[in-house]
């Protein structure tokens, strides 16, 4: 259960308030959220991301990354590196994994009744069905402090992002 003044972050930091929200999946040190954990299904349309970036502090620094070509520099890599390739792939199905074991009885009833298994069973990180490409990099991000993920790891390792102080 989410608190008012967590809400309020919440609201503040999307700029409106969030649906499909079902918890806080990681916060800070300082008890800032940083990554929102969503469900399958907002409005009876399927919800693929599991993981979402609301740290506005996080948004803006890899917004700035991506707007270096990081995005094409790592998919790059992906074609290059078949070690990386493999665990890319890999933080692909355990991420379809972790969203099916988050659903509830009543979500895989609904999400079969409408007929998006197919869709949630091939949709990974960032609603990406091509697992051999990177869409977004706050997604990856995202996954990464809430388990693993090589793209958020690199991200650490590349340009420190889990040194920033995070305030928002």
């Amino acid at each position: 259960m989410l608190l008012p003044q967590q809400l309020a972050t919440i609201e503040q930091q999307l700029g409106r308030r969030p649906r499909g929200l079902k918890a806080i999946a990681f916060s800070s040190a300082n008890g800032v959220p940083l990554v929102l954990k969503m469900r399958p299904l907002v409005d009876n349309k399927p919800f693929p991301t599991l993981y979402w970036l609301s740290s506005r502090d996080l948004h803006k620094a890899i917004s700035q990354i991506e707007m270096v070509g990081t995005v094409k520099t790592l998919e790059k890599r992906l074609q290059d590196d078949p070690d990386l390739m493999t665990a890319y792939q890999t933080n692909q199905r355990e991420y379809v994994a972790e969203r099916w074991a988050s659903c509830s009885s009543e979500d895989v009833a609904e999400l079969t009744r409408l007929g998006y298994v197919d869709l949630l069973d091939t949709y990974g990180i960032g609603g990406l069905r091509d697992w051999e490409q990177i869409r977004c990099l706050h997604m990856h991000y995202a996954h990464h402090l809430c388990g693993n993920n090589v793209i958020g790891q690199w991200l650490d390792e590349h340009y420190g992002l889990n040194e920033l102080l995070i305030t928002n």
